[in-house]
């Protein structure tokens, strides 16, 4: 898996150099500028709402009434520091309610983008079918919602380990690692469509072979420490970047052959 997370973060390097290369800039902006106006309200409704959630659930829970009644500093500070943490487990949820929100809005410029990726790499053209790209969309959009219900029960399950004392510290870390391997797992699948592998045979690939899935979202969710410009690249940068890291794994033979593999 380390060797794939490699590949995953050199790919980020490739994707910068190849885009000035073959001038792919109105390609990283129009979705970028999309993406982070999106972004920005999203950030905007969490801060409104996360708050009153907590407060919700740990009157509900009876929790903040038992630490109260303890009258004890130390619990005092872990019920502090545990809203923290649940804070950080809250704004990632919310993260991938909106990160599925975008992928479905921008299927149809990704799926363009990797296919143009590919056919640059490879020199070769892939001829524009509408009733591909119709296909792609569909797609796009079925796993998304696929990938939204299955990183939801896994959320929500971070979410209830999230009021174990102590326990629940290393949450938002598990959290970061369901996010980034659920983004990269759209991004990968862009490349895995277009090799003719089925829904179902893209899940088992990408899930034989995850450290490409979580490298891509582990830079891309990284680039957000950049305000604006790192909001405006990340998007395009991922869906580059996945399609790049993918060729190389199969050309430096990472992936095994098999009837799962590209």
């Amino acid at each position: 898996m380390l060797k794939e997370i490699i590949t995953s973060v050199q790919a980020y390097l490739h994707t910068h150099r190849f885009i000035i290369k073959h001038r792919l800039w109105k390609w990283i902006l129009i979705p970028g500028l999309i993406y982070t106006v999106l972004f920005c309200l999203g950030i905007y409704l969490f801060m409104v709402s996360s708050n009153s959630a907590i407060e919700y659930m740990l009157l509900k829970s009876g929790l903040k009434e038992w630490m109260e009644k303890m009258e004890s500093s130390w619990l005092s500070f872990l019920l502090i520091f545990g809203q923290l943490v649940l804070q950080l487990v809250l704004l990632l949820f919310y993260f991938s309610l909106f990160k599925y929100l975008f992928l479905i809005i921008g299927s149809p410029l990704f799926a363009y983008l990797s296919e143009k990726t590919e056919s640059i790499m490879e020199g070769k053209d892939f001829p524009f079918s509408f009733a591909q790209l119709t296909k792609d969309i569909a797609r796009g959009i079925r796993l998304a919602l696929r990938n939204m219900l299955w990183q939801t029960v896994y959320t929500v399950s971070i979410l209830i380990l999230s009021f174990v004392p102590l326990v629940g510290w290393v949450t938002p870390l598990l959290a970061l690692i369901v996010e980034c391997y659920y983004l990269g797992f759209s991004m990968l699948d862009y490349s895995c469509e277009r090799n003719k592998l089925s829904t179902t045979q893209s899940v088992l690939f990408i899930g034989r072979h995850k450290g490409l899935a979580i490298g891509n979202g582990m830079i891309f969710y990284m680039m957000h420490v950049v305000p604006i410009v790192g909001w405006i690249l990340a998007p395009s940068y991922a869906v580059i970047a996945a399609t790049i890291s993918l060729y190389n794994a199969k050309n430096a033979g990472i992936t095994e052959p098999g009837k799962t593999d590209l």
